[in-house]
Order: structure tokens, then sequence, then C-alpha cells
């Protein structure tokens, strides 16, 4: 549906949010202004976002919207990429794959920059930006203070109940306060600035951004600010309006040279609103989008802050209180009420079981707020950007990145948050199978690691780590997932096509393996790892590498489960098994561990932050302590090998690993490195920065959200686990958490699940059918018992599972 990004700001009186309190395990607060993105609080309705700096005399609020990409579409697929592939395949037959490699380079490749490694901005691929900042300069009639920015008791809070954040802090006997939140309702950002003293409001407010914009008064009380993004190939690409009106309770306001200037108020509210043109919403002039700011920001003036403030929770509690966690405090454990950074930097997560908590809340309380039904799927900073050149432009890596920020969907009880990631993959479907014809000249379609707000899916700029074809099994599975969450049989129709195009794409390009006979992908890579063959040349270009081997076994089962539910496509089903059977196993190398290429190939970087080869662990399900003990087994060794210490993300993703393996003090023990305060701010992939921000923001470094999403999977995951028609309780329970609650978890086959356990040991279990499933197993331990619930029943059970 063809419709017009906008978003509002607005700033108003009359109701007040809940006063300032403490909840260790449902408020992020710090006691100075930030200094920077990574210690602002974010605040989102899944399309509009910001980011509250919270400073005393000047105050800055970054503002987003999730279509507001720099680039275009683009041909980024070679015209004679195909002609090269039977050379290619013919070298890595041969074992020459360093040739090989240079020849992916040479022909294979994206056409152009691709994302100019790394640096996208300039470039057709573009990048995602930051709208704009809100900033207010304030005046102070005090005159006593050391600085200029200094006040006494600062606080700024972000209440994960509420989703609302306030800043409080004195200057001159002057009590200050500033109250803001994003509503989903009625699509604006509510700020509300306040003195308990009258008259005491004295500021100048501007909006502007690093490029591309102009701002001019349009009236006493209103400021527009108009520009466009680069298109990458020299024209200019969406076109953005933001409008800025201003309103004041006493006191007087005037516009002159761009700003608009408040003195003596008791109380001001501002109104942002802003369009764009981003062409999977709208088609229009920029006249057309400053009109329709303009529109919007009418609209919303004519709403009082009552119904915004109520509509607001309602709306964000719907999500945010299907799930509640509560790891309560023992006699030596009183929750601490320092801030939220000094916490972290305490590093004694046993003793604070509350941080943990926290962490968890935040990370569902960032998938709230950066992924609604209608809008952009999260990227790679979620929704939140403060600059026009984010890492990685904050586009969609496919290799893992966007698959991790989804992981708490289902687990978590928000499974209408997949609904934007589930509309990306439909819509890479076309330019996918573009992308087949001209490379591989197969049906179906495929993506590649790169993927942006413009549908680009053709192999990266560079062989090392842009030949991964079996991303798109990898998005797939989010569908199934959906599936055997929900027993959707209307959403498997809609997903059934997808899932046949992906598997019909490798149906075509598999080749047979000289030593085997197993069929492959050819080329490919194990994500962004490299191997060293036998004459000692460093490779990455492979025959079929294990994760490809686990997603096509993935994916192939699952569009054969789906034809038969559906009643389609026996012939294509049938020519499925024949080749499911002759897909490489998961295999155990000499040294016990799981072999991630097809030969035991030495590794250069033997802790690489990837653990690719480990995905049927976890998030798919071919490799279990019970049902396969020997690859278990292994794969322990090779988390053992790959070791505890790594980037952000990845830290998340071994913690999902070691829960899966069933050992909740390993697990723990990678909490708690994800909770150690982030070290270096530069980019680093060997992990020694790693961690997690004053914020809670996960480091990468830098700032990168999927950590976050990870981790709060993988808490989830300690605690219920669902495969093969069972629910697991308290699989991976640490031994730091002895006691606890957890309600509203959602477990595969339709069932929602509550747990209550003291000392280290179940006491008591409920389990809903949330959907019209059949019988479940219900494991605690060795005890089992089965269940046959209706749609909508409960049933308690004790310790003993009766």
């Amino acid at each position: 549906m063809i419709r017009m990004k906008r978003i509002l700001l607005f700033l108003a009186v009359m109701v007040t949010l809940p006063v300032l309190g403490f909840s260790p395990d449902t408020t992020v607060w710090l006691s100075k202004p930030a200094r920077s993105f990574i210690e602002s609080t974010p605040l989102g309705n899944g399309r509009l976002g910001a980011m509250d700096f919270g400073g005393i005399e000047d105050e800055r609020v970054a503002l987003n919207e999730d279509s507001l990409w720099s680039g275009s579409v683009q041909e980024a697929d070679r015209t004679n990429a195909a002609a090269a592939l039977p050379e290619i395949r013919q070298l890595l037959l041969e074992g020459k794959n360093a040739e090989a490699e240079k020849l992916v380079n040479r022909n294979f490749t994206c056409a152009g920059r691709g994302s100019a490694n790394g640096h996208p901005g300039e470039v057709p691929y573009g990048s995602y930006e930051v709208l704009g900042d809100l900033r207010l300069k304030f005046a102070y009639t005090d005159t006593n203070a050391v600085t200029a920015t200094e006040g006494t008791g600062y606080r700024r809070e972000l209440d994960l109940t509420t989703a609302t954040a306030q800043t409080e802090f004195s200057r001159g006997g002057v009590k200050f306060t500033r109250e803001i939140f994003v509503s989903a309702p009625d699509q604006v950002i509510v700020m509300r600035l306040t003195a308990d003293k009258a008259g005491q409001l004295n500021f100048e407010a501007a909006l502007d951004r690093p490029e591309r914009f102009k701002t001019e008064a349009a009236g006493t009380n209103d400021l527009l600010m108009t520009g466009a993004m680069t298109n990458g190939a020299g024209g200019e690409g969406v076109k953005y309006a933001a409008r800025l009106r201003l309103l004041n309770t006493g006191g007087k306001v005037s516009a002159a040279d761009g700003k608009i200037s408040v003195s003596g108020a008791d109380e001001v509210l501002l109104l942002i609103s802003a369009a764009t043109d981003y062409e999977r919403f709208a088609k229009m002039s920029r006249r057309g989008v400053a009109a329709a700011a303009k529109k919007d920001l009418d609209v919303a003036a004519k709403k009082d802050f009552s119904k915004l403030l109520a509509a607001h929770i309602t709306d964000y509690q719907n999500y945010f209180n299907r799930v509640k966690l509560e790891l309560p405090a023992i006699e030596t454990r009183n929750p601490t009420i320092r801030p939220t950074p000094e916490r972290i930097a305490a590093k004694d997560l046993a003793n604070d079981p509350s941080l943990a908590v926290l962490y968890f809340n935040f990370g569902r309380y960032l998938l709230i707020s950066s992924s609604r039904p209608g809008g952009m799927p999260a990227n790679l900073q979620g929704l939140w950007a403060d600059t026009v050149a984010p890492p990685w432009g904050a586009d969609y890596h496919l290799n893992v990145n966007i698959q991790m920020i989804y992981w708490p969907a289902e687990v978590c009880n928000l499974t209408e948050l997949n609904e934007p990631l589930f509309a990306y993959i439909e819509s890479l479907q076309k330019p996918g199978a573009k992308t087949a014809k001209d490379y591989y000249g197969a049906h179906g379609w495929v993506a590649h690691v790169l993927a942006n707000a413009w549908g680009f899916t053709s192999p990266g700029e560079s062989a090392s780590w842009g030949l991964t074809p079996s991303d798109a099994a990898w998005l797939c599975h989010h569908l199934w997932e959906h599936w055997r969450f929900t027993g959707d049989k209307e959403f498997l129709k809609r997903a059934y096509p997808v899932l046949r195009g992906s598997a019909e794409f490798f149906a075509d390009t598999l080749i047979e393996e000289p030593s085997h006979h197993w069929l492959v992908t050819a080329p490919a890579n194990s994500p962004e790892n490299a191997f060293t063959m036998t004459n000692g040349e460093t490779a990455h270009v492979c025959l079929g590498p294990t994760l490809d081997n686990q997603l096509l076994r993935f994916l192939f089962g699952a569009v054969i489960e789906s034809a038969d539910i559906l009643g389609v496509d026996k012939e294509f089903a049938a020519e499925l098994k024949t080749k499911r059977d002759r897909l490489p196993p998961t295999r155990i190398a000499s040294d016990g561990r799981v072999m991630e290429w097809l030969e035991e190939y030495k590794e250069p970087e033997p802790t690489h932050r990837h653990v690719s080869h480990l995905w049927g662990l976890y998030p798919g399900n071919e490799i279990s302590p019970t049902a396969t003990p020997a690859l278990a087994e292994a794969a322990r060794k090779t988390l053992d090998v790959r070791g505890d210490k790594s980037t952000g993300w990845a830290t998340a993703f071994r913690m999902a690993l070691w829960a899966r393996l069933h050992d909740g003090d390993r697990t723990f023990k990678l909490l708690e490195n994800l909770l150690q305060p982030a070290g270096g701010k530069g980019t680093d992939f060997g992990g020694s920065g790693g961690g997690t921000y004053p914020n809670l923001f996960d480091a990468h470094p830098p700032f990168q959200i999927d950590g976050n999403f990870g981790g709060t999977a993988a808490i989830a995951e300690m605690l219920v686990q669902s495969q093969a028609g069972e629910i697991e309780l308290l699989p991976a329970l640490p031994s730091a958490w002895p006691m606890g609650i957890v309600s509203g978890l959602r477990a595969r086959g339709g069932y929602e699940v509550g747990i209550k356990w003291q000392g280290g040991k179940l006491a008591s279990v409920t389990v809903r059918n949330v959907s019209d499933s059949g019988p479940v197993k219900v494991r605690y331990g060795s005890q089992v018992v089965e269940l046959t619930l209706k749609k909508g029943e409960a049933r308690n059970l004790n310790a003993k599972l009766e």
C-alpha cells in the first residue's frame, strides 16, 4: 500500500508522566548528560526514532525515520557472470581454491563498488541516515554555576514498562523536567519541558542535519527543513521535509534566521512532523512531502497530551506485558540503585541478577521500538543513527545479523513484529530471481550477504566475504519458524512460494563433488572466514561449507513438509527428497570438532567471530545433546576452541549455542562477557572491545544492535526450549539463578509457558495452548508428560509434572 512516511515530534503539556523512580530490572538510568550516541536514550515506535542526549545547556534529540536512505535502485548484477561459473566450479573441483577466488573477484562479484567496503553512503548502494537533530540551546537565570552545563540532582531514565524517558535536574534553585516518548497509535514523538517556577524556560530551538538541508522560518512558531539524499549516482534520491512548531504557555516566542526563540515560558511543547518520498510508500514531489508534513502537524496539534500518553502506553504494553521475568534477590543480593553504567562497570552479574533481567527487557523494548508491521525491518542499528554515515551503512547484512535481530520475536511472544522482515524477504524475490539467472543461470531466487532498502541481491564486492548464496535460505528459516510457533496455515500459504523459490534455486545449482559424490553449493563462503590450503595458500571460496549443507537440509525439509500440508508440488517435493539425501552430513573432524568445510583445512584464525557451522545447533535443530550426542560433544569442543571472547553479536551467538548444549553456567559466563563494559570504540573484529555501552547498546564494536537481540533470545533459551513436539523446561538454568519466575514465553507448536523455580529446581509450570495444535510433551530433566489441550486451555503442573 502506498502511503506517506511521516514523523511527528510533539512536546506537550497538561499531563505529567510517572514520577521518576527505580526498578532495577526495568529502569535504565544515567546520572549525567550523554557525551556521545552510546550514552543517549533510545526511543521509537517502529518507524520513528529519537535519541535523547539530555544536555543541560545544549540539548540534542537525534531524529530517525526508518525509510530515510541514500542510494537508489541500481543494476548491480554483472551481465557476464554466469559465463565464468563453469570455470570457477572446475577450479574448485580440482582443489584450486585460490585460483577460483581470483576468478570470482574478476568476474563473479557485483558490478560497481557494491557497499564501498562498508562506506556506502556516496554510492548507489546507499546508507541509512539520521533524519536530523532537534537542538535546544538553553539560557538560565542563575550565575553561580561553575560551568554552563552544571546542574544538581541530574537523572535521566528510561522506563521500560511504559517506554517513556524523563530527565530531571536543578539549576539556581529551579527544578527542570523533560519527558519524552514515541507513540505508535498517533505516530508522534511526545516531549514536554517544564520548570517548577514560572517563567524559567529560555531557549533557542533549531532543526538541522550534517548535510543536504535547508531550514527557514515558516511563520512565528514554525520552522521548515527540506532536503534530498544523494542517489549515489550524481543525482537526488529520497526527498524529505520536516516542520517544527513551537507552542508555549507563558513567555514569548519569535522566529528568525532559521531558529525559534523562547523566553520566560512556564511550559513549552514542540511539534515536529516530517515526510519522505521513499518509493515503497509514496511518489510525490518535494512540494508534496512538505505539504504532507504540514498536514500531519496540524492534525497532531488537535490532540491533547493525555490521550496521546494513554494510547501510547496501552499500545506499548500490549507487547511488553506479554512476558515477565523475575530473578529475585536473596539475602546477599540486594538490587543496586546505582546508575546503569556503574552496574555494568561493576562486572558483578552474579550479585546483581536484576541486571540480566534489565538486559532481557531492554532487548524486548528495542524490538518493539524498532520493528512494527507496515514499516521497514530493523537494521544493523535497529532504528537509531545520529550520523549520515553509520557503520556498514546500517544496512541489512544477511549472513547472521538481520536474522539475529529477529531471534527473540517468536520465543518472546512478539510474533507480529516479524512482519517487516517477512515483507522484506518477499520483496527480495524479484531482484533475487534476476541475480539467480545472471550469475547461476538458475530458476528461483537468491540473495547474498549485502542487502539494503533498494533490493540489492548481488554478491558482495569481495570474494572473501560476499559469496554466500545460502543467506536466502537462512532468511526462509524465519518464515518456517513462524509457522512452527503459530501453526497459521494461511501464513504457510503465503510463505510457501518464497520457500519454494529459494529451494528451486538450490535444486538447480547444486553440483556433485568428486570424493563422496555429495551434492554441494559452489562457489560459496563460510561467512567471512578463511582456511589454509595444503600448499599454504589462504582461501575463502569453497565447495559446500557446513553452514550451506545444514541450511539446505532445513530448507528442503520445510518445502517437502509444506507441500504435503498444502497438497501441492508432489514431483518437486520428491526431487528435493532425493537431493536432500545427497547433501553432505555434518561431520566430526579428527580433532573432535565439527568440520566447517568439506576438508579438514587449517584455520588462520581459530577464534573467529563467526560460528556458522554450528547453525544446526542454533538456530537450527539438527544437533542436540539428546538426539545427536556425538555431534553435540563436537559442537562443545568447537566452541571451546573458538573461545568465549568475541565481538558483541558473536558473544550473544555463543550464548545461544551453549544454552542449546544445556550448559547454564557456561551460558551465564558468556552473558557476563556480553555485559562487560565496552572497550575500544573503533571497529574491532577480534572482540577485545566487545560488550555493552553505557546505555545498554551492544558493542561489536562499534554499536551493532544484533547483539542486544541475540542476548535476549539466548536468555529465553536458557529457560525454555522447544523442538520435535517437546517443550523443555529450564534446560540451561545457571547456578547463579537459584530462583525465579518467567511467564509468557512461547514454544513451538503454539504454546505459551510460565515457570517458577526454587533452589535451582522446577517448582511449577503452566502450559497454555494459544493455537489449535495437537498434543505436546513437556520435559523437565528425565520427567516427561504428554498434554492434550484445547485452544485457550491451560494446565498447571507441579515439580513432578503432575
